[in-house]
């Protein structure tokens, strides 16, 4: 497939890398963790640079000298071209300050040969004819994986670089709030101010028990952060798109659902809903609502969406609806699997992922009924994976005002009160948040301070 074509290669480079070695020994410590020995095209430099990674652990000078007697052991001094070719790359290289670079090309060009290599192996696996679509997509990810697997590692970086790092972040913060370093506001001050708002890279768990509007507060950040100019993306395995699209007319116009829902609207209410589609027409929100679907489907949907349009913040609503690649035998297994693949996506794009998830039925059980983090253990590891745990509780699900008065007669009731508990966080505080939920609307709001409620 690729015969007629010259595979990517930089003999010059690859010459300036063993110059360079041959002109200061010492500064193999700076590329070593960079190249390794395939790396080199052309088996004479591969040969040189195995010479002197041969010398520098056991400890020995590097030049042409001691180069040539290594290799000459070896028996390759003569296949390499001898002393003259050692001279050679000397006499080419002017300084061996800019080592790293002409070895950044080298490591390049090997990645890129690499690629071509996967890029046939994966055509083999799709001609092969295999009747299972999952596993033909799995090996072909592996290979994959594989060619990643071989980057170069992380090395050391001073504390100065972290630091200045930080300060360039923080000033990206402040000073462009929607630049690609910073957070996403979820519209919600106490929640911003809790959390910093939802980080990238971070996976971000929202989890409740059914009917406490999880998906209905996702929505509601999801337009906040879309307002202020955020490109977010949506997967919806249970609600049909126009679903979707009535919660957040709803939602942001003040009319009641079930009344959008069945076209029992007022002349007001009909010129608030009209005004509501065109300033929601202008909000970046992109929405999939494939109602069964891979994790690995949907990375890949994730990124063309992230390369065609910008992506800053990615909602799944809700994860026990992935399918995962067991099919059932094992499912915590595979909510171990969907649950780390869904972190490596925000890691690998770079925006906060939140993730909706089920609880289990275990708060019911318990006289509280607050749900705790014990409670996503059967579901695979999504607390480890996740950098944010956040619970929905609402005690008007569990108490009548009657029973809340026998037990708490100096507070009040509090009806459509909903509490925010962030349990887990990594880079920070926990605690909990009142917000007031009104589900004839779908979404949830901050209300006033107010005695025995949002105490």
């Amino acid at each position: 497939m690729y015969a007629e074509r010259l595979l990517p290669h930089d003999i010059d480079a690859e010459e300036a890398v063993i110059g360079s070695l041959l002109l200061d020994g010492e500064s193999l410590s700076r590329i070593g963790h960079l190249l390794k020995p395939e790396d080199f095209y052309r088996e004479r430099n591969r040969f040189c640079y195995e010479s002197c990674l041969a010398l520098f652990q056991r400890g020995e000078g590097i030049n042409q000298i001691t180069v040539a007697h290594d290799l000459a052991l070896k028996e390759r001094l003569d296949p390499v071209g001898g002393m003259s070719y050692l001279a050679h790359l000397v006499s080419i290289v002017p300084s061996p300050v800019h080592i790293e670079y002409y070895s950044s090309i080298v490591s390049l060009t090997s990645t890129q040969r690499r690629l071509i290599d996967a890029a046939s192996n994966i055509a083999e696996i799709g001609y092969a004819g295999e009747a299972d679509t999952e596993s033909v997509l799995t090996r072909a990810e592996e290979v994959l994986s594989r060619v990643r697997a071989t980057q170069p590692s992380r090395d050391f970086v001073s504390l100065r670089q972290i630091l200045d790092q930080y300060m360039e972040e923080r000033d990206a913060i402040t000073g462009a709030m929607m630049s690609n370093a910073a957070p996403v506001m979820s519209g919600f001050d106490d929640v911003d101010e809790l959390l910093g708002g939802l980080h990238r890279s971070d996976l971000v768990i929202l989890a409740a028990r059914p009917s406490l509007g999880k998906s209905s507060l996702a929505l509601n950040m999801a337009v906040h952060a879309a307002r202020n100019g955020a490109k977010v993306g949506i997967f919806s395995l249970e609600m049909g798109r126009e679903q979707i699209a009535l919660r957040m007319m709803s939602s942001e116009a003040g009319v009641d659902a079930h009344r959008l829902r069945l076209g029992l609207l007022t002349e007001a209410q009909e010129q608030r809903i009209n005004d509501c589609i065109g300033s929601l027409s202008d909000l970046q929100i992109y929405v999939d609502d494939t109602p069964f679907q891979s994790i690995m489907e949907m990375r890949s949907k994730s990124r063309r969406l992230f390369m065609e349009h910008g992506l800053d913040l990615l909602i799944v609503d809700y994860l026990q609806l992935i399918q995962g690649r067991s099919r059932g035998e094992n499912r915590v297994q595979e909510m171990g699997e969907i649950s780390r693949s869904a972190k490596g996506m925000a890691r690998d794009l770079n925006v906060p992922v939140l993730a909706i998830s089920q609880l289990s039925r275990a708060p019911e059980a318990r006289q509280s009924h607050r749900p705790q983090l014990s409670d996503l253990r059967e579901s695979g590891s999504i607390e480890q994976d996740a950098d944010v745990v956040m619970f929905i509780y609402r005690d008007d699900l569990y108490f009548n005002e009657e029973e809340w008065e026998q037990r708490y007669p100096d507070q009040i009731y509090p009806q459509n009160v909903a509490e925010i508990m962030v349990l887990k966080h990594r880079h920070g505080p926990t605690g909990t948040i009142k917000l007031l939920f009104e589900g004839s609307l779908v979404r949830f709001r901050t209300a006033e301070t107010e005695p025995g409620v949002f105490a």
